[in-house]
């Protein structure tokens, strides 16, 4: 655990890679940082590596793998993750049919490619096919975490019966592309930061400290609005029972004016190469007035920052720090 004083010292100069949104980074046995994320194309996936994160900034960026001309995984390719299960390397992601929409909706499903290589930069990467949720609709930003032995799935859907773009499930799996028994729902926008432009809760990802499980979410519109919700259950606790799960009423990340980052978003979690200091690496643009749909402006920039805990055991990431360097306190 590090003091919130430790969290103000930033060893990153931001933004860290730019046009790089929804960004994901693993911290991997190898000393390896493994980073993915959504190019503004959306027409691929893409996965590089660095000894600290910075310098995935100049890193090479390998393509593993490119959308079809038609068909499911022919549009829209968000939101990648790269997860390291059981001695193989997995990447989740979204796909659609088409980059339109109806009634608001676009038609993504969440799908897994296997690589069985050391380097995932290297090797042939295997597609495994859909992650079938327990019904057909809207599905993206899979995340997966190993707990007491379960190996489980967390992601954002439309449930057809309940307002809004997508609510938040977790359920286990049997495998890192198939989920066993009934998906549970964790969170749905409820509070008026959650509604901004949309009703979203999405872009789940796991934290496990201080005898808690954590999992940060990202809501409302793509734009300025965006920010990050927390969820907390205890570690003992049976994570498929919804009561388990506690949402924070207050967003936990948001835009900040006075350092010029607006809509962060969309985070992982790593840790500094030594392990001492935990690390956010979000997404956010330096301007707030977006001309068109969001969603293609490209500049949501990945970030990276320290973050501190609070005295009851929860994380305190701060504000969104300004681009460029920023001097120790």
């Amino acid at each position: 655990m590090i003091s919130k004083q430790a969290a103000a010292i930033q060893p990153f100069t931001n933004p860290v890679i730019p046009q790089r949104a929804d960004p994901w980074v693993y911290k991997h046995t190898d000393g390896y940082y493994y980073f993915t994320a959504s190019v503004p194309e959306y027409d691929r996936l893409e996965v590089r590596r660095a000894k600290t994160i910075q310098e995935l900034g100049s890193a090479e960026a390998v393509v593993v793998w490119r959308k079809y001309e038609t068909g499911p995984m022919s549009a829209n390719i968000w939101a990648p993750e790269i997860h390291f299960i059981k001695g193989k390397w997995y990447i989740y992601f979204a796909a659609a049919r088409t980059s339109e929409t109806v009634d608001g909706l676009f038609d993504h499903r969440m799908f897994v490619i296997e690589n069985e290589s050391a380097n995932p930069l290297e090797g042939n990467w295997t597609e495994k096919g859909q992650v079938k949720a327990n019904w057909e609709s809207f599905a993206l930003d899979a995340t997966s975490f190993e707990h007491e032995g379960v190996q489980y799935l967390v992601w954002a859907q439309k449930d057809p019966a309940i307002k809004g773009n997508s609510n938040l499930y977790i359920a286990p799996m049997s495998n890192p592309w198939t989920i066993s028994g009934k998906q549970v729902m964790i969170a749905t926008p409820e509070y008026d930061w959650e509604k901004i432009g949309f009703l979203v809760n999405e872009g789940a990802a796991v934290l496990k400290r201080n005898g808690k499980i954590f999992i940060s979410y990202s809501a409302s519109a793509t734009d300025y609005n965006y920010c990050l919700g927390l969820l907390s259950a205890a570690d003992t606790s049976d994570l498929l029972n919804p009561a388990s799960w506690s949402k924070s009423a207050e967003p936990v990340f948001q835009t900040n004016e006075a350092t010029g980052q607006y809509g962060p978003g969309h985070n992982s979690f790593t840790v500094s190469p030594d392990g001492e200091q935990d690390i956010i690496v979000y997404h956010a643009r330096n301007y707030k007035e977006i001309v068109g749909d969001p969603l293609y402006d490209p500049n949501r920039h990945t970030r990276a920052q320290v973050f501190g805990w609070n005295e009851d055991g929860t994380p305190d990431f701060g504000i969104p720090v300004a681009d460029g360097p920023v001097a120790a306190e």
